[in-house]
């Protein structure tokens, strides 16, 4: 009865009934009520006359939730219906919001009690403003400024209005409004501004109320990073700032505004003013917290306040020195102060607070950075004079003062930053919070982004001055060994911190240095007692032997003593050391693989003969998967070798143990099948198949003799396992799928097509292994994915044949056919039901057919139009899925398609069915914003429609004679008509002028690519479904451009790419 009773709008609404309906819903009674609550509240939301309701609503309830529940219909309106309401009604709802503000905050105690309501009407006002200021609402800030002026309460709340107001406009415009409408609102606060700067200076002058202050300064802090200078510098509003700055209960907000002013970087017209501020702000601090205080200390013992005036601090110094710092530079009273001020700042950046730290490591990367860049061009002076905005004259001389008068800060920053590195990727053994020794079992990403801006600093500090950075890294090594700071922790960020600096010295220097950090490692290693002692020890030998490859290469000694301590670290059980022993030993083989495969000067073998001689006592305590790992490594030194029979011997050698157990399985197997369907034995297939693909990843066409050997065999095994799989679900219906009998089964099919794929994708492109392996497979793995159900269908096929087809391409090509048959429809069937079944095979599928039509075109040619339809509707069902990795996969693969077919003789044909569906498709996924992600192939893709139909290249009409009733000039102005149309009918909300304006500007810009995807990005904002979210996918492009830029600069510097990652096999000969 109830619900009948709200639902009937023609009347006013009963408010003691929707009180009573929101309280069910945020109460505490039983769930029906709370659905029944929801779905009634619900449809009043969605009803389009409800909003009429909401100034009935607000004048008659005293509910809070009632209320919001009652503005966030409004807002819903404001957003998407406001300009399209009648002026009465529009005026009529401003008037009554700015009514309601004025008479609640007018009043000290309703001001306080309705605070609430109060902010969120504040909001709704701004979300008004945002349309109709200035044009429609020209007297707006005049009258603000008026009102303000007639108590404390409502001043206070006229500042938090504007505060909200300059947020909106500056922070949070991008994709809420479209370019012109934020530039317009920017330029009428700027013009307006000054009735807003005479009203802040008023209250800070003439008020008593701490809470106006408050309020102003916070307001002032909004509007400080926008407004005209002269209105900060040429007033008396730096001196009224300063003069707050040591009272406690504003000293944060003050700070905060302080902080601001030394983000605005406009040349040097202000520097006197920047000085002045700065040098009084010094002595203010220095009595505030005086420079002898322990920070850090202060930090961990200091209210919530001022641990917040700490992190203020530190935003201020990086934020002044960032732009100002060397305005500071010019005079020795400038620079005592900047000393004093550089010291608090190292002493803050000692604070324990990751995001205090994230602050102050900010800057320091950028001073270090600008430091090492002006020597690092010192051979190009003009460049640096350029970019540091000195004169030319006498460069050097300059350069080397300013490098002079930063020795001290940057000899204290090394410090700081060896005592606090960030722990690198690859360390897998970490303290827990009990202070045990354990497993790293989780990656943690922020301590990895951390890792790189510490490295990168730490590199540019070593260029500054390498023997200092050696002094003290090694300094703090003999305070391990000697105990007298011996701790896990100081141990660990010293190791990682040399271990970062890994290709930043010359080699005669890192020799010398490594040289004395590995003895003392070791030596530390061997007087060291305790499991976990020895475990972080050996994981910081581990991790800094693997940074400098170089240095091993160059010294065959240190090379085999850490290999051969690798080898004692793999029957350490302890948690961790084992996997790390592994990994390292992977990374060391990569870098100087050739160094095993031949003699060396002493020895009577290559390293790799004799490892291949004890390999199996050094993995006989290794798990599987360490073993697998172990396999690889060996397989890249056995790769290294170029002499083919040696090769094989090596090979033979290594296989030696996984061979002779699958040739007793297989014995076995041939006097009795049922051998194969023990449990036991189907793990040990598994094992092999797994070390077997581990070394052919490494090995590649190598790897050839062995998988010879085992192929026949192991597609039987192969064929075998595949028909018990089918036969068990048969029996045992669906469920018997998720038997751990019925996954390992699957797991050795999965192995061998791994295997397969890894071989065949890693082999060099030789058809005659192409010829050798792929027609054997057709009936055992393709024959067999057509035969099974769904349920035991593996994805790994597709994937398979996906490589295969990318590998030899067009020779492929006369058995597409037969690849289609036997997956085409059964994997469609599998897949289109819904968007979650068969995760794994979606993918796989569209990479396949991606292939497909990449390199074996033809074979869609010739394919039914049935069949093409089925593959057009299944291009299109992948480009819809909210997973973005098959939507990406979708729409490359459209792309191939379009540009294959209009290069075909098919072009007209293909075009007339497809044209008008794709653009239809892709507008609906461009508008979907589950679908951003996509945005750069959606443009690509219409992009390459319209300039397809604009260029005449499609001779027959892609419209339908019989449905459309008049004929158009040309297929230009029908496809011009039809988006307008299918623009105008999704976007009611948006006028039909700016549509047709919309899409005329696509056409005309379809030749540049950035001005055809800006105008769609503001189309998208314009549309209203994409303005309260996050737009970054709508410029990752620019992103990815910047990347690259970066990695250039980054590769031109030693030591900023960790030699580990470059690819520098030729150095390795």
């Amino acid at each position: 009865m109830a619900a009948e009773k709200l639902r009937d709008l023609s009347k006013p609404i009963d408010v003691s009934v929707l009180d009573a309906t929101v309280a069910a819903f945020y109460g505490t009674g039983s769930k029906q009520e709370r659905n029944a609550a929801d779905l009634i509240l619900r449809e009043l939301q969605n009803n389009p006359d409800m909003w009429l309701q909401v100034v009935h609503i607000l004048s008659n309830t005293q509910n809070l939730n009632t209320k919001f529940f009652a503005l966030q219909v409004l807002e819903g309106v404001i957003k998407y219906r406001w300009n399209v309401l009648p002026v009465e009604q529009r005026d009529g709802m401003k008037n009554y919001i700015s009514d309601v503000i004025v008479k609640l905050s007018s009043n000290e105690a309703s001001f306080r009690q309705e605070r609430l309501y109060v902010n969120k009407l504040n909001v709704t006002l701004v979300q008004i403003l945002k349309h109709e200021w200035p044009a429609r609402w020209r007297s707006f800030i005049p009258d603000l400024v008026t009102a303000a002026k007639t108590s404390e309460t409502i001043c206070e709340n006229c500042m938090a209005i504007l505060k909200l107001l300059s947020e909106e406009v500056f922070d949070f415009s991008r994709g809420e409004m479209t370019q012109q409408k934020i530039k317009e609102l920017k330029q009428s606060l700027n013009s307006e501004f000054q009735l807003i700067h005479e009203l802040c200076l008023y209250v800070l002058s003439a008020s008593q109320r701490t809470e106006l202050i408050r309020a102003t300064l916070a307001t002032l802090h909004a509007f400080l990073s926008w407004i005209p200078l002269g209105y900060i510098f040429e007033s008396p509003l730096l001196e009224t700032l300063l003069k707050f700055f040591p009272v406690p209960s504003y000293r944060n907000l003050t700070l905060q505004c302080l902080t601001e002013v030394a983000a605005l970087n406009f040349g040097d017209f202000y520097n006197g003013q920047y000085v002045n501020m700065y040098n009084i702000f010094m002595v203010q601090l220095q009595t505030v917290l005086p420079t002898n205080t322990n920070i850090p200390n202060a930090y961990a013992n200091g209210s919530s306040e001022e641990q917040a005036f700490i992190q203020n601090l530190a935003l201020f110094f990086t934020s002044f020195y960032k732009f100002h710092i060397r305005v500071l530079e010019s005079t020795q009273e400038n620079i005592n102060s900047l000393l004093i001020g550089l010291e608090y700042l190292i002493n803050i950046s000692y604070v324990d607070d990751t995001e205090v730290f994230k602050v102050c490591l900010d800057y320091w990367n950028l001073l270090v950075s600008e430091l090492f860049n002006a020597n690092h061009n010192l051979e190009n002076p003009a460049a640096t004079a350029n970019m540091m905005g000195l004169q030319t004259h006498g460069i050097g001389t300059q350069l080397l003062q300013r490098r002079q008068l930063y020795v001290g800060p940057m000899s204290k920053l090394r410090l700081l930053m060896i005592s606090r590195m960030a722990k690198p990727e690859e360390v897998l053994i970490v303290e827990d919070e009990n202070g045990n020794i354990v497993r790293e079992t989780l990656k943690d990403n922020d301590v990895l982004v951390q890792y790189k801006i510490m490295r990168e600093t730490l590199i540019y500090l070593a260029h500054l001055d390498h023997d200092d950075t050696e002094k003290q890294m090694l300094k703090k090594l003999s305070k391990q060994l000697n105990g007298e700071d011996w701790t896990w922790n100081n141990l660990n960020t010293l190791c990682w911190a040399i271990g970062s600096i890994s290709g930043s010295m010359m080699e005669d220097q890192e020799n010398r240095f490594l040289v004395m950090v590995i003895r003392d490692l070791l030596n530390l290693c061997e007087i060291t007692k305790g499991k976990d002692n020895k475990a972080v020890i050996a994981s910081n030998i581990m991790y800094v032997v693997g940074q400098y490859p170089r240095f091993l290469r160059a010294h065959w000694k240190f090379l085999k003593t850490v290999v051969n301590k690798l080898f004692e670290f793999m029957h350490e059980t302890h948690p961790g050391v084992q996997d790390m022993a592994c990994d390292t030993f992977l990374k060391i083989v990569q870098k100087c693989k050739h160094k095993f495969v031949i003699v060396q000067v002493g020895e009577n073998e290559p390293f790799v003969s004799e490892l291949l001689t004890t390999l199996p006592t050094t993995i006989a305590d290794l798990e599987p998967h360490q073993i697998h790992s172990f396999y690889e490594s060996v397989g890249q030194m056995i790769q290294a070798e170029s002499d083919a029979p040696k090769r094989e011997g090596y090979l033979q050698r290594l296989m030696n143990l996984p061979n002779q157990k699958w040739a007793e399985i297989i014995g076995h197997a041939r006097g009795n099948v049922d051998f194969l369907k023990d449990q036991d034995v189907i793990r040990t297939v598994l094992n092999i198949l797994q070390t077997n693909t581990s070394a052919a990843s490494a090995l590649g066409t190598y790897f050839l003799p062995q998988i010879t050997l085992i192929f026949l065999d192991m597609l039987n095994v192969y064929k075998m396992y595949s028909e018990l799989i089918s036969s068990s679900i048969a029996e045992g219906g669906p469920y018997a799928s998720r038997t751990s009998y019925v996954k390992l089964l699957r797991s050795v099919k999965r192995e061998t097509l791994k295997l397969i794929e890894t071989f065949l994708g890693k082999a060099e492109d030789q058809p005659q292994i192409g010829k050798q392996f792929v027609p054997p497979m057709m009936d055992p793995v393709l024959g067999d994915y057509a035969r099974n159900l769904p349920d035991a269908r593996e994805s790994e096929v597709l994937s398979l044949f996906a490589t295969i087809i990318n590998k030899y391409k067009g020779a492929m090509i006369d058995d597409v056919p037969r690849i289609f048959e036997a997956v085409f429809q059964c994997t469609l069937e599998m897949i289109t039901k819904n968007f979650e079944d068969y995760p794994e095979h979606r993918l796989k599928f569209f990479s396949l057919l991606r292939a497909i039509a990449t390199h074996c075109f033809q074979a869609l040619i010739l394919l039914s139009p049935e069949q093409l339809k089925l593959v057009m509707n299944s291009v299109m069902w992948a480009f819809r899925h909210t997973e973005r990795n098959i939507a990406e996969t979708g729409l490359n693969l459209m792309l191939e398609m379009l540009k294959n077919f209009q290069n075909s003789e098919f072009c007209n044909q293909f075009y007339r069915l497809y044209f008008v569906l794709i653009v239809q498709e892709i507008f609906a996924v461009l508008t979907d914003t589950f679908h951003k992600p996509g945005f750069k192939l959606h443009v690509l893709v219409l992009q390459h429609l319209f300039c397809l139909v604009e260029s005449g290249s499609l001779t027959e009409p892609l419209w339908d004679a019989s449905t459309v009733p008049y004929s158009y000039p040309n297929n230009g102005m029908f496809v011009r008509e039809y988006t307008i149309k299918l623009l105008g009918a999704s976007f009611p909300n948006i006028p039909a002028s700016e549509v047709t304006k919309f899409v005329n500007g696509l056409f005309e810009s379809r030749a540049d690519l950035s001005t055809f995807k800006n105008n769609i990005r503001d189309f998208l904002v314009q549309s209203k479904e994409f303005s309260a979210q996050d737009n970054m996918d709508l410029y990752a492009e620019e992103a990815a451009a910047l990347k690259e830029r970066e990695r250039q600069r980054m590769l031109s510097i030693p030591g900023l790419i960790a030699p580990n990652e470059l690819h520098d096999e030729m150095v390795d000969s």
